[in-house]
């Protein structure tokens, strides 16, 4: 039995740096929580996600359909300045924010003037 192949497309991403680390913005409409994958391997950050077309239903005939089945897959290539193990990811209304946190390296530091003697 051969596996269902869907329309890849890569999601549409913003990616904004604040002092705090980097914030990455995917556009995947459609895809549920339990749909979505985030793979880390090495410095290679894959998102992936499925959304699913409800079943037609009998005596239905679809004229149109330009949207549907499509898998979602795009892959990020992260810097030492990211701290892997604080990653976050959370899903609202179709838009999944991926935080990124700074490792403490590279966090700016404030350096304490000692008295002179």
């Amino acid at each position: 039995m051969s596996e269902t192949t869907f329309p890849r497309t890569a999601p549409a991403a913003d990616i904004i740096e604040r002092e705090d680390g980097f914030h990455l913005f995917l556009d995947m409409p459609g895809v549920q929580r339990e749909a979505l994958v985030l793979d880390l391997n090495d410095n290679e950050l894959t998102v992936s996600g499925r959304t699913a077309y409800p079943a037609q239903a009998e005596g239905e005939r679809v004229h149109a359909l330009e949207f549907g089945d499509c898998e979602y897959r795009r892959a990020f290539t992260l810097s030492d300045m990211v701290d892997r193990e604080r990653i976050r990811a959370t899903l609202t209304n179709g838009v999944l924010e991926i935080f990124l946190p700074k490792a403490e390296k590279a966090l700016p530091k404030r350096i304490e003037i000692q008295a002179g003697g």
